[in-house]
């Protein structure tokens, strides 16, 4: 068995191990064993995978295997990965491990919420490793159904509406993004779904391409909060459970921006050349959009939730500029806003689950009255706006002097207006730290709360760490990306894919 399908097998055990589970510590005690085995396998691979490029071997995909699934669509199960999958893995293993303390005292239904939860990791952690672009969806909708029923069951407010808006603007794009993936498979003559492969075969007509890559690039776009198909994403997050949202930002809309980059421009290029300017203008909106919007939001979630807009729209603004330091800040900004966006859900959901409230306006003083929880604040404050140590910096730094690359008027005006984000950024951030960490205490009975628990510290340092760690020391991480960005750029566009 290929090592790579372990990031399978092991949440698959888990959810046996949970189904067979009959008290609330053999449910903690499955999660715990299982989030730690996957944790540990994505650092084993971070690190095999930097050995392997220092050693020299430059394959495209590494550990790459397939076996025949289905022979009559030649529908294999195919694994291999690369830079960007490495990376992710990474992410999507410390948001499930970390997501995992931060639900420790979730009831009613806690073991039915980590079986949902379990399987919504499995078809993360399939989509990343998955190579065959059948096999791809099929994880990418295991990703997505669970959604449903973790936020129509177990979250809060309007839910069953969240749920369902989710669901169904989600849906939509799955239904577009098989339509462009049989075109895809048809029209390229390949005898194989293998995404390489494909790309290798570069024969789909530039008229061809045009037609689906609408198809490929909003059905990836929608997960994406690409505008205007975002208004899914601000209520769900509101809605969902803390973990759920931690997940489902942190991890599940990157879904979104590798199978942009992946597939749609990866395996239709021409088109992505000629159309880009399109969804150029679209992502600067989301960019822009997104951090004017959150300026206006008195709930803790929804600020957040707008400013994933914004920064997963500078993940699709930076693809699309097409250069190879833009591409790899895309890859860092992935990475970045889904430790920082994870840090921040685990710390409203901690402050909600004391004070019962997530509006701005009835909050104040938390920090004299919990300044463990005050500090992971501010610290996940501070890497939201871009400052220098925190990730946010080195991979918005890298998107906007990539994107200037582009020698054209166009991409510079685009993203002139997309830098302006940075100031929307610091207002709201600002604001609302000021407003509830500050300044007397709003309520009286705030003063008899206590401070986070060892479970939920564990959590918020685990990804202090991490935000830290990866804006501190960038390189290891921009090297991995650049290794995968090189060859799908010089496909997509070989001027600047040295830029």
């Amino acid at each position: 068995m290929n090592i790579l399908s372990l990031f399978v097998v092991i949440p698959a055990l888990m959810l046996l191990g949970l189904w067979l589970s009959r008290n609330l510590n053999q449910v903690r005690g499955v999660m715990v064993a299982g989030s730690s085995c996957l944790l540990a396998l994505s650092v084993w691979l971070t690190i095999y995978f930097i050995q392997q490029r220092a050693a020299g071997n430059n394959a495209v995909m590494l550990l790459a295997s397939s076996t025949p699934w289905f022979k009559p669509l030649n529908i294999a199960y195919s694994v291999g990965v690369d830079g960007i999958s490495v990376v992710m893995l990474l992410l999507s293993s410390v948001i499930v491990f970390t997501g995992t303390f931060a639900s420790w005292k979730l009831k009613p239904l806690t073991k039915e919420y980590f079986l949902w939860f379990t399987l919504l990791s499995t078809g993360v952690f399939g989509f990343f490793i998955c190579t065959d672009l059948f096999t791809m969806f099929m994880f990418y909708e295991v990703a997505l159904i669970p959604m449903y029923l973790l936020i129509g069951v177990w979250g809060s407010g309007a839910k069953e509406y969240a749920a369902m808006k989710l669901t169904l603007m989600l849906m939509g794009g799955s239904a577009l993004l098989i339509i462009g993936i049989l075109g895809i498979y048809f029209y390229s003559g390949a005898t194989t779904m293998n995404v390489v492969a494909i790309a290798a075969l570069h024969n789909i007509p530039v008229e061809i391409q045009k037609i689906f890559f609408p198809f490929v690039f909003i059905g990836f776009g929608v997960l994406g909060a690409m505008f205007p198909f975002h208004t899914w994403s601000p209520d769900g997050h509101a809605s969902a459970p803390t973990a759920v949202s931690m997940l489902h930002a942190g991890v599940l809309m990157k879904l979104g921006g590798y199978g942009c980059f992946r597939v749609a421009m990866y395996l239709l290029p021409d088109a992505a050349r000629e159309l880009a300017w399109i969804f150029l203008i679209l992502t600067t909106i989301s960019v822009v959009y997104g951090a004017l919007s959150a300026c206006v939001q008195t709930d803790l979630k929804y600020i957040n939730a707008y400013s994933s807009v914004s920064h997963c729209g500078l993940v699709l603004f930076a693809l699309l500029m097409m250069t190879n330091t833009a591409c790899t800040g895309a890859i860092i900004q992935m990475l970045s806003h889904g430790l920082m966006t994870a840090l921040f859900f685990a710390l409203i959901g901690m402050i909600y689950g004391r004070t019962h409230t997530r509006d701005v306006r009835k909050l104040g003083g938390l920090m004299k009255i919990m300044p463990f929880l005050g500090v992971g604040y501010v610290i996940a404050g501070l890497a939201n706006l871009g400052l220098p140590g925190f990730s946010g910096f080195p991979a918005e730094m890298t998107i906007f002097v990539g994107s200037f690359a582009n020698s054209d008027t166009f991409h510079r005006v685009c993203t002139i207006i997309a830098c302006t984000s940075i100031v929307a950024t610091a207002v709201f951030i600002l604001r609302v730290v000021g407003k509830i960490l500050y300044g007397n205490v709003a309520d009286p009975h705030y003063l008899k709360l206590t401070d986070a628990t060892w479970d939920e510290r564990v959590a918020v340092c685990c990804l202090i760490f991490c935000v830290a760690g990866l804006g501190l020391f960038p390189l290891w991480a921009s090297n991995v990306i650049h290794d995968a960005v090189v060859p799908i750029l010089a496909v997509v566009n070989p001027m600047y894919s040295g830029l």
